[in-house]
């Protein structure tokens, strides 16, 4: 049985802010980018870094600019894609790994490794990419056709989706107060983003999931309490942004060796045509070297967390094709 590996941390200057870093693992091995979604922090991949980390590989996981110890711009138009990506390979540079790493995506982290592996190809020698797919459609600008992201959304969920509900600044901030984010964090984790929504608890009486414990929600609740929500919803407010900022790479296609992890229960899994895409070859289409798309029965929106030694042993088994040289 491998050790318990210890997790670190460092501030990293780059790219014009200072980026919170959890790390663990040998700084000789091969490297592994951990990018967490909404509204999480780098403790999202806490068992995924020890996992991996006891196993030969270095893990980073940083807390994305607007969350945590990481800076938060105040302007909305500096959460676009183009500014995350860069955060990232402005990251990698200042650790001194110039050779292509490892990415491992969920949830908004998910989205920002797709546009990586479009933008920067150069810099990703495999991607496990978790709950959200590679939706042309909503992330690039394409054809005469095209709508933006934020009016398929209101189209195809109404107002109240929350997608729409965060756009207008002000509005969401007064849902997600900070004085109220362990209610607001304990909510989300339990609820878990599923198709129907289940489990949301009515109390702080409610009873946790067992892949949850308090001290994991008052870590969470403590960060937030802090920053706020503003940064993380600022991502959802350049929707539309970087779906005209990507529209050079309309015709591009994600040309990097991939796994795709999704849980049967996680209402991305749901959205209209998903699975058709997903299983019928329009996903293979998009994402050539796509090795095969796992979905998890049973299984919410925070997958790596609630099947944590599951969705470890994917990225462990999927990464581990491309490093030879290990034993």
């Amino acid at each position: 049985m491998a050790a318990a590996a210890t997790i670190r941390h460092r501030e990293v200057e780059a790219n014009g802010i200072s980026i919170h870093v959890a790390e663990a693992g040998g700084e000789g091995a091969p490297a592994v980018l951990f990018v967490h979604g909404f509204p999480e922090l780098w403790y999202s991949w806490r068992h995924q870094m020890e996992h991996l980390a006891a196993r030969g590989f270095r893990c980073l996981a940083p807390d994305l600019r607007g969350y945590g110890g990481t800076t938060a711009p105040p302007e909305i138009e500096s959460y676009t894609a183009f500014h995350v990506v860069g955060d990232l390979v402005a990251l990698l540079d200042a650790l001194g790994l110039s050779k292509q790493v490892f990415v491992v995506g969920h949830d908004w982290g998910a989205l920002i490794a797709w546009y990586m592996c479009l933008f920067r190809p150069d810099r990703v020698a495999a991607l496990v990419n978790t709950s959200v797919a590679f939706m042309r459609h909503i992330f690039i600008r394409s054809g005469a056709g095209a709508v933006k992201a934020t009016d398929y959304f209101l189209k195809a969920y109404g107002p109240t989706y929350y997608i729409c509900r965060f756009q207008e600044p002000g509005v969401a901030e007064k849902e997600l107060a900070p004085a109220h984010a362990r209610q607001v964090m304990r909510k989300v984790l339990c609820n878990r983003f599923t198709v129907h929504g289940a489990g949301e608890p009515e109390s702080e009486e409610t009873p946790l999931p067992p892949w949850l414990t308090e001290a994991d929600v008052d870590y969470f609740a403590a960060a937030f309490e802090r920053t706020g929500f503003t940064g993380g919803i600022n991502y959802y407010r350049n929707m539309d942004r970087n779906w005209e900022l990507a529209a050079p790479w309309a015709d591009a296609k994600v040309q990097v060796p991939t796994r795709f992890v999704v849980g049967d229960g996680d209402l991305t899994y749901h959205y209209a045509g998903i699975q058709d895409y997903l299983h019928k070859g329009g996903f293979k289409a998009d994402v050539p070297l796509l090795e095969d798309v796992v979905v998890i029965p049973g299984a919410g929106h925070f997958i790596q967390q609630e099947r944590a030694e599951e969705v470890s042993d994917l990225i462990y088994n999927f990464l581990v094709k491309f490093t030879p040289q290990r034993n």
